[in-house]
């Protein structure tokens, strides 16, 4: 279980609509919809894995404390959600060590694992990948095994695997969930995908993964998700349908899948099955 913790305005799909200058002039509701998050997971037993944006953790730095304090894992979103491949690798550079030394510096342990703003990991920026090495990352979770307008590397493993950057290093990756439906790879990994298809499309799909290929799955969701009073903000048609759809009935369908499967930190799945070194669980 993976949440990408971002508000609304950080999105991709309105982008166009909210430039970066107006984030802070923009209704904060991080913090409550987390929190939203955070509860359902207490009432659930349940610990996952917030991808934590560098933005919000500056601002919000109590938040952070607290998802820690409940047993979930801290990893790194990167700094200002911008696409990997519209970055130069100096800028992402300096970005990914910011976000980083940030979210240790509150937590007083490493961070180890990194997901890119909209899985920007693609063809074009496989650069990056070193860069998180540098960095000191354990795993990765940018790449999304599909076709996309956005993103995707359609020819990348579908499985947790290690992967061998293009400067020759090892990084276990686990990348966005996908499932095969008459022999078309579709994915089930949760986001506009758990909201805009079918409930038992995503459930048939991880059924796949876990009974039939024998792995685990990786579903992610954004706070932003469980948040259907946000502003409506005026953006094409296009990106007005991935982001606003369903946002009323996201908490009942996670509440339903989250009573139908088990769920754990992306760290200790990646550790039980043999991509990570096992280590005591960190918190504050």
């Amino acid at each position: 279980m993976t949440v990408d913790v971002e508000d609304y305005f950080h999105v991709s799909a309105l982008a166009g609509s909210i430039p970066r200058d107006r984030w802070d002039a923009m209704p904060y509701r991080v913090e409550a919809s987390t929190q939203r998050l955070l509860d359902l997971f207490e009432s659930r037993r349940i610990q996952a894995t917030f991808f934590v944006l560098g933005w919000v953790a500056e601002r919000s730095p109590d938040l952070v404390r607290r998802i820690a304090a409940a047993g979930h894992e801290i990893a790194c979103h990167g700094q200002s959600h911008e696409l990997v491949y519209r970055q130069s690798p100096e800028v992402f550079r300096e970005e990914t060590f910011r976000s980083k030394r940030y979210l240790e510096d509150l937590l007083g342990h490493p961070v180890r694992g990194y997901r890119a703003a909209s899985f920007s990991v693609t063809r074009q920026s496989l650069w990056a990948l070193d860069t998180l090495v540098e960095a000191g990352f354990e795993y990765d979770s940018s790449v999304a095994p599909i076709r996309h307008d956005v993103y995707g590397l359609p020819d990348a493993p579908t499985r947790p695997t290690r992967l061998t950057t293009p400067g020759g290093s090892a990084l276990p990756e686990f990348p966005l969930s996908t499932a095969q439906f008459l022999g078309v790879r579709l994915p089930v990994a949760g986001g506009g995908y758990f909201r805009l298809l079918p409930y038992g499309l995503t459930r048939a799909g991880m059924r796949q993964i876990n009974e039939k290929a024998r792995s685990p799955f990786a579903f992610y969701l954004h706070p932003w998700e469980v948040d259907p009073g946000q502003p409506r903000i005026p953006a094409p048609l296009k990106s007005r349908v991935r982001h606003y759809t369903n946002l009323d009935v996201c908490e009942a369908r996670l509440e339903r899948l989250i009573g139908e499967f088990r769920f754990a930190r992306m760290d200790e799945v990646l550790a039980s099955i043999g991509l990570l070194p096992r280590r005591a669980t960190d918190r504050c």
